[in-house]
Order: C-alpha cells, then structure tokens, then sequence
C-alpha cells in the first residue's frame, strides 16, 4: 500500500507567521549532500501528523528563517526524525540552532527490532506499517530554483509517516523495556549531532583508544 499526502504547502525562506504544530511535529531536511560543511541546506520538510506537508526552500546563501528555527528550538514541541543526527547537525551548522527535543525513529528501531539489520525509513514503513514509499527521488537535484512534483511528493513522504511509525516503535519499546534508554539516547543526540559539527564525527570519544 502506497500513501499521498492530503496535500503540500511549499514556502520559500521560512516557514509563514500563521503555521504552527502543536506536541509535535516530523521533521527531514535535503542538502546537496552528506557533508554538513560542504553542502548547503536546501529544502525542510515538515508534517504535524494531519497527512499535511509543509516544504521550506531555503535559498542559497540564506542564513536566517526565524520562524523555523523558533520551531526547531521550541521546548514545547517535540521534533520527530527519522536518522536526526545528520539534520541536526545539519541545522546547527547551517541555521545556528540546537534542535531539542528530538525522537529519532531510527534509534528506536535499532533499540526495538533487534532481528534485522534494515532499520532505514523505507523499510520501517513496510514492515511497521504496510505502507510502501519510495526512493527514487532520493539523489535528485536539491538545489534547483524550481522542485518538480515527484521532489516535492518525495519530500513529503519522508515525514508523512514519522508520527505513525513512532506511535508503532513507542509500543516496541515499552514492551520491551527500553523506554528509558531510548529516552536517554534521543536527549544526547542533539550533543552527539554537536560534535559531528564541531569535528568527531567517527570518534567515538568513550573509547579507551
């Protein structure tokens, strides 16, 4: 079974004065690449879990979006990823904000579903939820002036689901008594996020050596 947002709303610069999520909102972001000081943010992506899409283009060269970066700060509302730490770092690097507090599905699945080693978005959709999406969009050019529909369409998919798949993942992890690990994990991941930027992004720094 396939999923297509009610609808997607694409702003530029900034997310508008009058949109506002409440508890929680998923959050995914695209760059021009993997390398958080190399390749610049390009779109946001964000869903308040109604099946709504909203995509934040951010221009080349733009430094400020106060309104999403109010969001991403805002202690009262939880920000759900799926694999945060890169959009984390991504944000901090590039926006100038640490983003708390944060879910992070990924982590979840890692903590829950213990049997498989495919713990990406795609696979949590189909085996968590039935639902299939896809990637094909995934490499495409983030940095266009103009997204076509199938960028905008993919875009939303990746948040489209988080809320569902946490609810999903919330109920493996409290059968499983990991709850409390999970919490303690998604609490560090804006810090572990930070020191990706900030220079140890494969230094696992607890290490003896």
């Amino acid at each position: 079974m396939s999923a297509a947002p009610k609808s997607i709303h694409l702003h530029r610069g900034d997310l508008p004065d009058d949109v506002r999520f409440e508890g929680s909102v998923a959050v995914d972001s695209e760059t021009m690449g993997l390398n958080p000081h190399r390749d610049r943010l390009c779109l946001v992506q964000l869903s308040g879990g109604d099946g709504v899409c909203h995509l934040v283009q951010i221009d080349r060269g733009e430094l400020r979006a106060p309104n999403l970066v109010a969001l991403l700060a805002d202690p009262d509302v939880l920000k759900i990823f799926h694999f945060g730490r890169f959009d984390i770092g991504v944000f901090l690097h590039r926006l100038g904000v640490l983003t708390t507090p944060v879910y992070c599905t990924k982590i979840a699945s890692r903590l829950t579903r213990t049997m498989t080693d495919r713990h990406g978005l795609k696979d949590l959709c189909r085996d968590l939820l039935g639902v299939d999406i896809s990637k094909q969009q995934q490499t495409s050019d983030w940095g266009a002036a103009e997204l076509s529909e199938d960028q905008k369409a993919y875009a939303a998919s990746d948040v489209l689901h988080l809320h569902a798949l946490k609810e999903k993942l919330d109920g493996l992890l409290a059968r499983e008594g990991r709850g409390a690990t999970a919490q303690a994990c998604f609490d560090f991941l804006p810090h572990r996020a930070a020191l990706d930027v900030q220079g140890w992004p494969e230094t696992d720094i607890f290490a003896h050596s």
